[in-house]
């Protein structure tokens, strides 16, 4: 019965945070709300953050890493226009939630994680959960994944100091990338290729960790 009680309160609790954090907030997209309100965001984060884990910020999952505020993980999936068929790289696969958004809206999720620990973590937590449609791997997400190129969308997780190159390459013409540049408080950056052309628009302000290329991993 206990467990019961618990199970219910983070249900109630999801469903105010996507009733009053993100919808409240103006994300409109319906495929959107409706993976964070199926998501249970409490089994990504460590067990003694649970409480709040359904909080409007993010929390540490260790590592010097986070996991992303509902509100921003809402924000950059709504700016990304997911369709059904597409394929989508995400750079910063962290405690895997994100990763989970993506994969209960486009066809196939390939995922980048620099740090082994967390990579292993969410794999196993993704495949626990039963998705079958998610590709994640160990290596430096400045370089994307070129076996997999073009991807439909690419969303960055963390923060270069400046749009990777490849990643460019990598996008699909037609396609969307959402990533924040800088340091300290960064810009979220749109990138959208059409005919080949590269347009680049402020989405706003946001802070990530900042990117971590392997040379740099300690």
């Amino acid at each position: 019965m206990l467990f019961e009680r618990k199970k219910t309160d983070f249900e109630t609790q999801r469903k105010s945070m996507v009733e009053k954090q993100i919808e409240g907030r103006g994300i409109g997209n319906q495929k959107v709300l409706g993976s964070l309100l199926k998501i249970e965001r409490h089994r990504f984060v460590p067990l003694h953050l649970k409480t709040v884990a359904y909080e409007d910020r993010p929390l540490p999952i260790g590592y010097g890493q986070t996991i992303s505020q509902p509100y921003i993980v809402a924000f950059m999936t709504e700016l990304l226009e997911l369709k059904e068929q597409d394929s989508v790289l995400e750079i910063g696969t962290g405690s895997g939630y994100q990763t989970a958004v993506l994969a209960e809206i486009a066809e196939k999720v390939y995922s980048i994680e620099v740090i082994p620990e967390l990579s292993e973590r969410a794999k196993n937590l993704i495949e626990g959960l039963g998705y079958r449609n998610v590709y994640i791997k160990i290596g430096d997400g400045w370089r994307g994944w070129k076996e997999y190129a073009p991807f439909s969308a690419i969303i960055v997780t963390c923060a270069p100091t400046k749009i990777p190159p490849l990643l460019i390459e990598q996008l699909s013409d037609g396609g969307k990338m959402v990533v924040p540049i800088g340091s300290g408080f960064q810009k979220l950056k749109l990138v959208e290729k059409v005919k080949g052309e590269i347009k680049i628009k402020n989405a706003g302000d946001v802070s990530f960790v900042p990117m971590i290329k392997k040379e740099d991993k300690r």
